[in-house]
């Protein structure tokens, strides 16, 4: 399994395959990703563990444990761990390409494009 470290915590690949992609997310405490969008991949996530803050297209909202998220292509979105517990949840990627190029930054704490 592939796993990767960000500076907002870390992410597992738990299944790549032609048509999605799986990924098992972990946000430290205090970690936020990018505003984000994709051009060719729609994600739905389901939080397993912790709470996030939730922006998807200028709107806020809070997540916990059970909560499923979809993300349709194009559509900005991005989670933030506002919580002393890391956060943990699982992306499911479908589309036409997964790539981390796919990734299309409108803001970023960390100074990515």
């Amino acid at each position: 399994m592939e796993t990767a470290e960000r500076p907002w915590g870390t992410y597992t690949v738990l299944e790549d395959a032609d048509d999605h992609k799986v990924k098992r997310i972990e946000v430290r405490p205090g970690g936020r990703l990018s505003y984000q969008r994709h051009q060719r991949r729609a994600e739905h996530w389901f939080v397993l563990r912790g709470r996030g803050h939730l922006v998807l297209d200028g709107v806020e909202s809070e997540v916990g444990p059970g909560v499923a998220i979809d993300i349709p292509i194009d559509t900005a979105h991005r989670i933030e761990n506002r919580g002393d517990e890391p956060l943990v949840f699982i992306e499911v990627q479908h589309g036409t390409y997964f790539g981390e190029d796919d990734i299309t930054r409108l803001e970023d704490d960390y100074g990515r494009v």
